[in-house]
């Protein structure tokens, strides 16, 4: 069996992906029944998903209304009780045209709700309420928009491309995932799936068809000690989507490696997910990741050089699947075992 070897860069012309490069899914909803009722069902949750323009505008109609409508409800007060005939106004209020109005208050001095309106004092209670409400609604939204673990995946970085190439042997899909914190990412877990469209045996086309990947570092699985970047392996064995698929066959091929990376903050104890995709053009078949992480003697400690998450190298790659590896090597050991049995 004939193995060439030559690095290349393979490319593909399909450009659609269910997984943006920014984490972000790309996923269009449509025909939702009574869309607009479901999500003011969960309206906190609505609002802290929305921009900020959108919030925003929503806490100011809030206040808004809010106003207007208890302004109506004091008018309606006032006219019933003839409050506004001038004979009827406090001394003072009568000659400067003050009049005391907010959402709440205990009163201005000597100038208070009393039990001469009962109506006042009801309703007093009651704005103070919703004041209240509204204000502390506000605050909660805006603490949990600012604080979302979404915006902790702004320093959790992915690799431009994937590479494969050989390691121990065998044909692997590498990536790199790199933290610019120094605040860790506890208990991270990377997964991998790959989106392709599949015919079951049936004949039923699975256009959207998920399969997980069995992924890890050398000598690890998916759970890594996220001090530094790490290199993800995902190998090429029987076990693998790709096992068949050549560097030839990858030029026609129609699929999304999607790769997850999720954990715990370790500085406020929230969970974070940080997404990625790569198609088959951002799958580098015959290169490899340049080492990033040095020891520093004058700074006594590791150095990570960030110029270089993106660097890689071309190395010789067998061109063929990890099928046709594992079989030219599987006959490569029987030959040289046969021959030794032969000397002997």
């Amino acid at each position: 069996m004939a193995i060439h070897k030559q690095p290349g860069v393979v490319r593909h012309d399909e450009d659609s992906r269910a997984v943006l490069k920014n984490g972000e899914c790309n996923i269009l909803q449509s025909r939702i029944s009574r869309r607009s009722l479901r999500f003011l069902q969960d309206i906190f949750t609505t609002l802290v998903d929305t921009q900020w323009r959108w919030t925003l505008l929503c806490f100011t109609l809030s206040f808004v209304l809010s106003w207007l409508g208890f302004a109506v409800i004091w008018w309606l007060i006032a006219f019933t009780h003839g409050d506004f005939d001038e004979k009827h106004l406090p001394p003072i209020q009568a000659e400067n045209n003050w009049t005391p109005c907010t959402q709440h208050t205990i009163g201005y001095g000597s100038r208070s709700t009393t039990e001469e309106c009962p109506e006042a004092i009801f309703v007093m209670c009651i704005q103070s309420i919703a004041g209240v409400m509204i204000q502390a609604f506000m605050v909660g939204i805006v603490f949990a928009k600012m604080s979302r673990p979404k915006q902790r995946t702004q320093t959790l970085l992915f690799s431009r491309n994937a590479v494969i190439c050989q390691r121990d042997g065998e044909l692997c899909l590498m990536f790199r995932v790199a933290d610019m914190r120094k605040s860790h990412i506890i208990g991270a877990t990377v997964r991998a799936q790959v989106i392709k469209t599949r015919t079951t045996k049936e004949g039923e086309l699975l256009s959207q068809n998920q399969q997980e990947l069995i992924i890890g570092t050398d000598g690890t699985n998916g759970n890594i000690f996220f001090i530094w970047p790490m290199t993800i392996i995902h190998r090429i064995n029987a076990d693998s989507p790709f096992h068949n698929m050549s560097a030839e066959d990858m030029l026609t091929e129609r699929f999304e490696v999607v790769v997850i990376l999720e954990g715990t903050i370790e500085s406020t104890g929230q969970t974070t997910q940080a997404r990625s995709s790569y198609l088959p053009q951002e799958i580098l078949w015959g290169h490899r990741f340049e080492p990033m992480v040095s020891y520093s003697k004058e700074r006594q400690g590791y150095e990570v050089d960030h110029s270089l998450f993106n660097t890689t190298t071309q190395v010789d790659t067998p061109l063929c699947s990890g099928r046709e590896l594992a079989e030219f090597y599987r006959v490569q050991d029987d030959l040289r075992h046969g021959n030794g049995v032969a000397e002997k």
